[in-house]
């Protein structure tokens, strides 16, 4: 497993998806944090916090993090290296681990070279370095809660399609449904006293809890069981491949 991860992560690197990613995303968030007078400049905003870029970053990642999954298993299946692979003495749980850990280092690299924004806002702090560290770590950590989910909701979208664009958009329209969409859903007067509880289905409440600083349990639970479902999903895909397989052969055999 520790190869294919290598492999993956290099494949990243030796191609422009990976440092693409890695400068859009930093692009983005420099242009609308410290040059676009706009609300989420932190010269015009007036405080010592990075508030702004955890506000900004989980949609910059909507876009980014489908970019990033949308060859893993797409791209196997539409050059048919994906039979090699799966012939490989490695689990179908194994491959998929490889695949989001390799997607989920990415993020994290994506993430290091904002610490020089906290550097800044922390000098900048009148006083110096009066500014919230509990909510910034917090919300770091929530980033990487989040952004995984993304990852994982990627891969089982690129395990259903061959097609890396459609594995783009649908891998974008699911996340964007399960960091917002329930948001828009509980404010429907539908459901009545169930709404806090359509609430708490999104990934949005329990990043917002994160960002305040308190990492609650329930909310590292909540990721951690979202992550499982998507991977569970996309193994259960995988096998059906496999059995599919194993169905034509046994026609095959039986037409003989």
């Amino acid at each position: 497993m520790l190869t294919l991860f290598r492999k993956e992560i290099f494949s990243f690197l030796n191609s422009l998806i990976g440092y693409l990613a890695i400068i859009v995303f930093l692009l983005v968030n420099g242009l609308f944090l410290w040059v676009f007078p706009l609300g989420f400049n932190i010269v015009d905003y007036g405080y010592a916090t990075l508030d702004n870029l955890f506000l900004l970053s989980p949609f910059v990642f909507l876009f980014l993090v489908p970019a990033i999954t949308m060859r893993s298993f797409a791209d196997e299946k539409r050059s048919g290296t994906i039979e090699m692979l799966l012939t490989k003495p490695l689990t179908d749980m194994q491959i998929i681990t490889a695949k989001f850990l390799a997607g989920v280092a990415l993020v994290f690299f994506s993430l290091l070279p904002t610490l020089v924004y906290a550097f800044s806002v922390y000098q900048l702090g009148l006083p110096k370095g009066n500014m919230d560290f509990g909510g910034m770590w917090g919300s770091y950590i929530g980033l990487l809660f989040l952004s995984s989910a993304f990852v994982a909701i990627g891969l089982f979208v690129s395990s259903i399609t061959e097609n890396q664009i459609v594995a783009f958009i649908l891998a974008l329209m699911l996340s964007g449904f399960a960091y917002t969409g329930f948001d828009f859903v509980s404010e429907l007067s539908l459901f009545g006293k169930a709404d806090l509880f359509i609430m708490s289905l999104g990934i949005q409440a329990h990043y917002t809890s994160m960002s305040r600083g308190v990492i609650d349990t329930r909310d590292v639970l909540y990721f951690l069981s979202l992550i499982g479902i998507f991977i569970l999903l996309t193994k259960i895909v995988l096998e059906s491949r496999k059995w599919e397989k194993q169905e034509r052969v046994i026609k095959k055999t039986a037409g003989k």
